[in-house]
């Protein structure tokens, strides 16, 4: 990895402080996801998902913008490894365009889609980066949401049916599977509060969202299970973000209460105990929402993990009626800069949940990058950010929280949802007329902290 005008090691900030607590064997990489960075949404058969369709709504977009081109690493994906070679990564977590492999969401895999997730892959064992496939990152196949979307029941059987088209063809190479990236954010933005796709506004229809998710991730991994062998690790991905009271008062208590019930234990309590939330059910059923359980479905969704992701951005403050209190340091986005929440969750996982290996598969900041005259865009803030949040996973380490991995969020600036191309959450930018990549000053700083990090071991 090269770049014009790179600054002197000397001159790049040094280390996380604490990252020396962690074990030889932990893993370092980034994260991406299709959507987000692939383009070519109409080449080799590839048909719309959700997010075609969400982004063609007026409005809906920042900018009327979309993932068509997004940073056209369909067609860059060797250029994209050499970068990642030459960060030092271990790891890469990327996502399967689930229509680009199943186009429409039923029936027999595309070749041509699952020919290009072979290519990456060993291309990624080539330069000794081991694959970690996410196999939803959001883009549901548009004739599924015509069905009813996630729902609807059908759509967690189709999904399991999707994820052995893909581990039949990539289960020879690849051993680390999350089934979904973030069902809150899934369910919560695309069906209760219409920000994401498909844009619909059903609380009850999110909630039902939330059952299925979880329950296509059991089968989806009972199934692969079934038909890998003993060398594949299975988990699930979820973004947590801790939920505290702004004051001491009862108020707020309760309110944050509820809003790390929705946001957490909804979550983690089915997944590693086997039922939901006491006080959720209850709370929702108030609402007169009640959630599509059936006989069984208990037992699929708490399939055992191999390992839990854990996606960490920041921890809040909630008050009374339920708003969030952003005070302090903050990103582009408004999000406050909180590494000591991180430690404070995975201390948490670790003491109330039963054990299961942790990985932090995605952390990052969005941060107004300055471009110089010459040389790397300079983005302190991101690196500042960065080594918090690694010295916060040495600290739960040092606690017994058994994390075993961090991932960067994210390896190129992308396109970030309905915020459009506006923030900058890469370690490398990209150029959006000429599609060249230029590693940041985070990118060298990850490199050189790479660097030293296996020469002392």
């Amino acid at each position: 990895m090269q770049s014009r005008g790179e600054r002197p090691v000397s001159d790049i900030p040094p280390p996380p402080s604490r990252a020396g607590q962690l074990p030889e064997d932990f893993s370092f990489g980034v994260a991406t996801s299709a959507y987000q960075i692939e383009g070519a949404t109409a080449a080799d058969g590839r048909t719309d998902s959700i997010w075609d369709t969400f982004c063609r709504v007026p409005g809906a977009v920042a900018g009327a913008e979309t993932g068509e081109t997004a940073c056209d690493h369909y067609r860059l994906m060797p250029q994209d490894v050499d970068l990642m070679a030459g960060l030092g990564v271990d790891t890469y977590r990327f996502s399967v365009s689930w229509p680009r492999v199943q186009p429409g969401g039923t029936g027999a895999a595309n070749p041509a889609g699952l020919d290009f997730y072979e290519r990456l892959v060993d291309r990624l064992l080539e330069k000794g980066i081991d694959p970690w496939v996410t196999l939803y990152h959001w883009d549901l196949p548009q004739e599924l949401e015509d069905a009813g979307g996630w729902p609807n029941r059908d759509t967690a059987h189709r999904f399991a049916d999707y994820a052995l088209l893909v581990l039949d063809r990539l289960g020879d190479r690849v051993t680390s599977w999350t089934t979904l990236n973030e069902p809150w954010c899934v369910a919560m933005y695309g069906y209760a509060d219409g920000m994401h796709a498909p844009g619909r506004r059903d609380r009850g229809a999110a909630m039902h969202a939330v059952h299925h998710l979880l329950l296509g991730h059991g089968e989806a991994v009972r199934r692969m299970r079934e038909r890998s062998g003993a060398a594949h690790r299975f988990g699930v991905t979820l973004n947590l973000t801790p939920s505290l009271p702004a004051t001491d008062s009862p108020q707020d208590a309760a309110a944050a209460h509820w809003a790390d019930g929705l946001g957490i234990r909804m979550y983690l309590d089915p997944l590693l105990t086997g039922r939901y939330p006491a006080d959720v059910i209850e709370g929702l059923a108030r609402e007169g929402v009640v959630l599509p359980r059936r006989e069984g479905d208990a037992e699929v969704i708490a399939t055992p993990l191999d390992m839990l992701g854990i996606n960490y951005y920041y921890s809040e403050r909630i008050r009374a009626d339920g708003a969030a209190v952003r005070a302090g340091n903050r990103t582009a986005l408004g999000w406050p800069i909180t590494p000591g929440g991180l430690t404070d969750l995975l201390v948490r996982v670790h003491r109330e949940y039963p054990a299961v290996p942790l990985v932090i598969t995605e952390n990052g900041g969005g941060f107004p990058d300055r471009a110089p005259e010459a040389g790397p865009v300079r983005d302190e803030d991101r690196i500042a950010f960065l080594s918090a949040h690694i010295n916060a996973v040495a600290d739960a380490r040092a606690r017994g929280v058994d994390v075993r991995g961090y991932f960067v969020w994210t390896l190129l600036d992308n396109f970030e949802w309905a915020h459009g191309y506006g923030p900058t959450f890469g370690l490398v930018s990209v150029d959006r007329d000429t599609m060249e990549r230029t590693p940041k000053q985070s990118a060298l700083w990850l490199r050189e902290f790479l660097r030293r990090r296996t020469r002392a071991t």
